[in-house]
């Protein structure tokens, strides 16, 4: 499968010898060469010379992998599976297999490794870099375990003990769709919390009657708790749908290597490393059918990117709307008061700016620009490899990471502190000309029609009107515009 080991601590020997040449490194520095020449890399730094060479080649976001924990977690397990796969099979031996592993866990269980995982986020090479980097960590932290050296690579190398029977075509997108699974368990908590939320105060202003709207003008009478329970409902189909999308991110394609032939792998390997891959995960991770067709397709990433994007413009509408429900407080809607959490001007005493829900809007519009991106990534793929999957990678992940935040900010600093002005919206409900609505089965539309435009010119409620006209009595008026006819004609409200 692989060369043998002595042809491979042969070959490597001097690939991590400052001074094999006669001449010296600086102290704060050891040398280590690759098949472009010899580069010095920072005496602590765990990762090696191909992760210096990506330090150098990508200064372009300043956003390091290690900035995405999912994606450290993922790739960290990755190696994890394959070196357990590699030994099963007999190609890995015990001393190093445990080594790998062992420096896997001690990773995955301590953040500050994560200041490693150096390269820039936005890079070429189909995540060759990113692959590379967490091949070097790992097998230096399993050296330092072994009681050796960094860069000791003939006792146990990056590629040819770490990154064993891999590709990086197969470990990244593998990685990545780990991460995204990692990723998307905080962002259904946080929305969670926020149903819980819009929830509760659906049931605070269930009673509280207002005036709905179509097109910013006014329309027919509901409650203010209906209003919060058709949010609470939006972001319950969401969680539905982040649930349903993440599950293709189960099928990989470890075990492909380079273009999903397998090459360079036992024919065992594959069901062997995702099996060990879903013990280490807990999740039904499988192959996927085609190797080839999965090394080279991102049609996963790009569908729940898209319903990212839905939640994300369902988040934004819902802040939209609180900030007009909000308005004023004197010269708007007024129906709800936001809690104040910050001084809202320099210049203008007093005021205060809806700041949470214009934070949210903003997260929004970044996360549907993420997802144009992706979109373009996923078209830029030619025949067997897809090279933009770290651009997909960030922008996925970035997208998330932003959505999380957004919506537990959203929940704790404003939903949960979130008022009803009653008497604002008792004032415009029974000023508003929308519950003649509710008369026309009984009236015809036309004189309801007559009636509207007198309520508007004169300034006069319907009610009156009614009244003056002697239309209905009393009694049949007021039966027909009760809080539940109004509001609840689907439970038997509605009387014609």
């Amino acid at each position: 499968m692989m060369q043998g080991s002595d042809v491979s601590d042969r070959l490597s020997s001097g690939l991590a010898e400052g001074a094999t040449d006669g001449k010296a490194c600086r102290p704060s520095c050891r040398v280590e060469r690759d098949l472009l020449g010899k580069v010095e890399i920072p005496a602590d730094a765990l990762w090696g010379v191909h992760t210096q060479r990506a330090i150098e080649n990508f200064r372009v976001s300043g956003t390091p992998i290690g900035a995405f924990e999912e994606l450290v977690q993922a790739l960290v397990i990755v190696k994890q599976a394959a070196a357990r796969a590699n030994r099963a099979l007999g190609y890995l031996d015990a001393e190093r297999a445990t080594a790998i592993e062992a420096a896997c866990i001690e990773i995955l269980n301590d953040g500050r490794y994560r200041d490693h995982f150096v390269v820039d986020a936005m890079q070429g090479g189909a995540g060759t870099s990113t692959n590379m980097n967490a091949n070097e960590v790992i097998a230096n932290v399993a050296l330092e375990i072994s009681g050796r050296s960094r860069g000791d690579y003939a006792a146990l190398h990056p590629n040819d003990h770490v990154n064993m029977a891999q590709s990086t075509n197969d470990a990244y997108p593998t990685a990545l769709r780990l991460a995204a699974l990692l990723a998307v368990d905080p962002l259904v908590t946080a929305l969670t919390g926020l149903v819980a939320g819009l929830g509760a105060k659906a049931t605070a202003f269930a009673s509280i009657l207002k005036v709905g709207r179509t097109q910013l003008r006014d329309a027919v009478p509901m409650t203010l708790g209906q209003e919060f329970g058709a949010f609470k409902s939006a972001i319950e189909a969401e969680i539905r749908s982040l649930r349903d999308q993440s599950a293709a991110f189960l099928q990989v394609n470890l075990g492909g290597t380079a273009i999903g032939t397998g090459l360079n792998t036992d024919p065992r390997y594959r069901r062997v490393v995702t099996a060990e891959l879903a013990r280490l995960t807990g999740r039904p991770i499988v192959s996927a059918p085609d190797l080839i067709d999965a090394t080279s397709d991102v049609g996963a990433f790009t569908l729940f990117s898209g319903t990212l994007k839905r939640l994300a413009l369902k988040l934004s509408k819902i802040s939209s709307d609180l900030r007009l429900l909000s308005s004023g407080p004197r010269a708007g809607l007024g129906e709800i008061v936001l809690p104040a959490v910050q001084a809202g001007s320099s210049i203008m005493p007093g005021k205060v700016n809806p700041v949470i829900p214009e934070m949210v809007n903003q997260v929004a519009y970044l996360v549907a620009g993420h997802d144009v991106t992706i979109t373009m990534c996923a078209d830029g793929g030619q025949l067997q490899l897809n090279p933009f999957e770290p651009m997909i990678g960030y922008c996925l992940l970035s997208s998330m990471k932003l959505l999380t935040s957004a919506v537990d900010t959203l929940q704790s600093r404003c939903i949960s502190g979130i008022e009803a002005d009653i008497d604002r919206c008792r004032y415009l409900s029974e000023n508003s000309i929308g519950a003649v609505t509710a008369l026309v089965p009984v009236l015809g539309y036309d004189i309801c029609s007559t009636l509207a435009k007198r309520a508007l010119v004169e300034h006069r409620k319907i009610t009156d009107l009614v009244r003056e006209e002697d239309l209905l009595s009393q009694e049949r008026l007021m039966e027909i515009l009760r809080h539940e006819a109004l509001t609840q004609p689907n439970l038997g409200g509605h009387v014609g």
